[in-house]
């Protein structure tokens, strides 16, 4: 067996619906996200404070990779569907709606 196979996976996949927004205006600077397998909003308070990253690809080198990354966290449960509220030190572009993002499991509470 491979080590990729063998080593577990650290973190949830979540995707990016949109910004929070009302009949008119539009809050970039909070983003909304459906995590995987997470369904009501008790499911979803487990996520409060977790870490998440959104990893992108750019066209130019930069500390010897092509590969960005913007870091935020899980602020509130948005609704009762499962999906949360999420904080990036920069605002996602909008081009990350219907994208993946990393929810890892830390900090943890237990």
């Amino acid at each position: 067996m491979t080590k990729k196979e063998n080593s577990p996976r650290l973190y949830v996949r979540a995707v990016v619906l949109g910004h929070k927004r009302g009949k008119s205006n539009v809050h970039e600077h909070t983003s909304l996200l459906q995590i995987e397998n997470v369904q009501s909003k008790e499911d979803s308070k487990w996520y409060m404070g977790k870490r998440l990253v959104y990893i992108y690809k750019a066209k130019t080198l930069k500390n010897g990779s092509l590969y960005r990354s913007m870091w935020g966290r899980v602020t509130r449960p948005h609704g009762n569907t499962g999906v949360v509220r999420a904080k990036f030190k920069k605002n996602l572009p909008c081009t990350a709606t219907g994208r993946r993002v990393r929810v890892f499991l830390y900090p943890s509470n237990i």
